[in-house]
């Protein structure tokens, strides 16, 4: 099923399956990221980055409630000791200057979120891809991996009242290496994320 068309030259969002209330729903930036994904479970593919990400789960949400959102994709690795999938515990924007909106108009815009309370890594979210060594270090500093939409989908979950999951497969170091890393890492993930569902959500 398409959701409604964009201009021709813009990416449209695709939602394979139906939004229900006793499934969650699969939400995941990138084609490539749900390629070996199955029919058992509603997948939406919203494109890239914070605003896309937010304007296509939340026009979702819309017209249908899932029992819950479930983020699937990849991330860059911040720290070198994350492998695999991972399960984020917290979540934060790397490109928005939170401290400073907040002196000026005494409201946080981007407070971190909390969306699961084991113990877990923390995923910055940001609408720049990661790929050099400076940028890494000094994001390793508050984070361990590294997205273009994780935030997004933690607080377009929170704002419509469901819980949210966000799993992130490893799939470049967040340097120069990064560009050349993803595509291939990326066909890897969606085997990688598969398993993951079918053990943990089916």
């Amino acid at each position: 099923m398409l959701l409604p068309a964009l201009p021709e030259a813009a990416f449209t969002a695709r939602l394979r399956g139906r939004i229900r209330p006793d499934l969650p729903l699969i939400v995941t930036a990138a084609e490539a990221e749900a390629a070996h994904f199955d029919d058992t479970l509603p997948v939406l593919i919203t494109g890239m980055g914070k605003v896309r990400a937010t304007v296509e789960l939340s026009w979702a949400l819309s017209s249908a409630r899932p029992r819950e959102i479930v983020n699937l994709g990849t991330a860059g690795s911040l720290s070198g000791s994350l492998s695999g999938a991972v399960e984020v515990s917290r979540v934060i924007q790397h490109d928005l200057p939170d401290e400073v909106l907040h002196r000026l108009s005494g409201v946080h815009y981007g407070r971190p979120l909390t969306v699961r309370p084991e113990p877990g890594p923390t995923l910055a979210t940001g609408d720049s891809f990661v790929a050099d060594g400076r940028t890494r270090t000094l994001l390793a500093e508050r984070a361990d991996l590294v997205d273009m939409e994780g935030y997004a989908i933690a607080s377009v979950a929170e704002r419509f009242g469901l819980p949210v999951r966000i799993v992130k497969y490893v799939s470049d170091q967040a340097d120069e290496s990064a560009e050349q890393a993803w595509p291939e890492a990326a066909a890897v993930a969606s085997d990688v994320l598969a398993d993951w569902m079918r053990r943990h959500l089916i």
